[in-house]
This record gives C-alpha cells, structure tokens and sequence, in this order.
C-alpha cells in the first residue's frame, strides 16, 4: 500500500509537468495568430482585399489551437489533482487514455497511469477515500 501511495504521489507530480509543458507548447501558435493579425489589418504593407479573410482564418485556426491546448493542460493538472487526492478514479483513468494520443510523453504517462490504476489495491485506495462501500466477494460455490 505504501508503494502505491508514493506511486500516486509521483503520477500526480508528472502529470503537473505535462500540464506545464502542454501549456508552453501551446503558446506556439501564437506566432501564427499575430501574423495573421498583421496580415488581418494591413501591417505587412499588402493592399490586397483577399488577404483580410486570409489573416482571420489563420487567427482563427491559430486561437483555436491555443484555446485547446490550454484546456488540454488544466484538464490533465486537475487529473493530477485527482489522482493526489485519490478521487474521481474513472476520470483519472480516461485522462490517462487520452494522454496516450500526444507522443512521447504523454503516451509513457499514460500508460504508467493506466497500469497503477489497474491495481485492485489501488481501486481500494480510490474507493476508501470516496467513501464507496467495498464489493462484495463473490460467492463461491459449494462443492
């Protein structure tokens, strides 16, 4: 149980530094949305009428990445919280599915997540701090 514990501490803490670098990598199209800013308003010196919807489409594309990125990093920060608190066990476990999809780091989270979850020691641990009764044994037969 103690080494499930420190194992929980430790998936919570990656799963911050994800967060993090999740979030940082998310600021990258920000480059794109100026630029498309500056093409929008004419800075760039480029008379051309066609070039406006240009410059909104790409600050469009380029805020909904930032938006998505963003929330994919409070998304996984609070999956760290949860799993620091040992609360909401199912979405702890879909969130480690969904790390699985952004490659590298996200995949060996994930997956190191997922394997610790699987644990019916760990299960207990969620199940205790929620205050859910624990299943009952199946009955066996008698024979």
């Amino acid at each position: 149980m103690k080494q499930d514990l420190e194992q929980l501490k430790l998936l919570a803490i990656f799963h911050y530094v994800v967060a993090g670098m999740a979030a940082l990598v998310a600021c990258i199209p920000f480059i794109h949305f100026f630029m498309g800013l500056a093409l929008a308003t004419g800075a760039l010196g480029d008379s051309d009428p066609g070039a406006r919807p240009v410059g909104f489409g790409i600050m469009a594309f380029a805020a909904f990445f930032i938006v998505a990125g963003w929330t994919f990093a409070v998304l996984v920060a609070f999956a760290g919280r949860s799993l620091q608190t040992r609360r909401r066990y199912t979405y702890c476990l879909v969130m480690a599915g969904i790390e699985c999809i952004f490659m590298p780091v996200g995949t060996v989270l994930g997956v190191f997540t997922i394997i610790v979850l699987m644990r019916d020691s760990v299960k207990e641990l969620f199940r205790r701090q929620s205050g859910e009764p624990s299943p009952s044994p199946a009955p066996t037969p008698n024979s």
